[in-house]
């Protein structure tokens, strides 16, 4: 199949797209905690049962299994954390506009450990696609305004930084030998639940936070279901497009998330799109489409 890195990409940002309506619907109801620590272990267990239904190899080298373990710690439990205090101090709308600089610091990161480099025309369709972000970002209605705070700017710049850096050891563990996305996913998700699930258990004695999600079935269906589209098949399609192209490239790429959720916010919130947000979508379809082509 021709780029399968950036296909798996694109189809991690429309998984993430959709797991972001629904995981923030489930957060509505039970909490960020409980939500955030629930998707992990239902995906785990997914996970567990598609690895030897569908026989994929899990023999991995110590190397790979310690490179998976430290992307996942990092990017799942360290900059998912932050990125859910982000949205708790600025809001989706300037935490986002941050989260996009997380292609830029993969890239950068990629230049400097893994010597990727990227041509003219990968560079172009970088900055292209995250400036069109970027648009869409600002554009949108973003509803009452949230203070700026440089807590929370520092929770969203950890976030990507998480991410960024996650992405790069996921990639580190792919060069050493070929790895299947779907197990590689699990051993990330494993080594984040030994730090999430103390954190969980420490909130849920201090203030019964899991409550909700063992009372409301709502909420842990919509639970469920986000568990399937974001750590099941958005972190393992994630980690196929950074195995088959260059971290920056399928990073840019995974940060088109806010294009992808305007027709779902158009239809299941009926939000008005504006013309600077539809703009900020084309320029950052014209960035995919360059690095598809470059």
């Amino acid at each position: 199949m021709p780029y399968p890195g950036e296909l798996s990409a694109l189809l991690t940002a429309g998984l993430w797209s959709l797991s972001a309506i629904v995981l923030s619907a489930a957060t509505v109801r039970a909490g960020a905690i409980p939500v955030n620590v629930g998707r992990l272990i239902l995906a785990a267990l997914y996970l567990a049962l598609l690895i030897p239904i569908m026989g994929f190899e899990v023999r991995l080298s110590p190397g790979q299994v310690g490179l998976l373990a430290l992307s996942g710690v990092i990017g799942l439990a360290f900059g998912d954390s932050f990125l859910f205090k982000a949205f708790g101090e600025l809001g989706p709308r300037v935490t986002m506009l941050i989260m996009s600089t997380s292609p830029a610091v993969a890239a950068l990161l990629a230049w400097l450990l893994l010597h990727e480099t990227l041509s003219l025309w990968g560079i172009v369709g970088i900055v292209v696609t995250l400036a069109g972000v970027a648009v869409v970002v600002i554009g949108r209605n973003a509803g009452p305004a949230v203070p700026f705070a440089w807590r929370g700017v520092t929770f969203g710049a950890l976030a990507a930084i998480g991410q960024g850096v996650g992405l790069i050891f996921a990639k580190m563990a792919f060069i050493e030998g070929e790895i299947n996305g779907f197990v590689a996913t699990m051993v990330r998700i494993l080594a984040s639940l030994i730090i999430m699930i103390p954190l969980g258990v420490a909130e849920s004695r201090s203030s019964d936070s899991f409550r909700a999600l063992r009372t409301d079935r709502r909420a842990l269906w919509l639970t469920a279901l986000g568990a399937v589209l974001g750590p099941f098949l958005g972190i393992s399609f994630s980690l196929i497009a950074v195995a088959h192209t260059d971290v920056g490239v399928a990073a840019a790429i995974m940060a088109t998330v806010p294009i992808m959720m305007l027709p779902l916010v158009r239809i299941f919130y009926r939000e008005q799109l504006t013309w600077k947000a539809i703009g900020g979508a084309f320029l950052a379809v014209v960035g995919v489409a360059i690095l598809f082509l470059r």
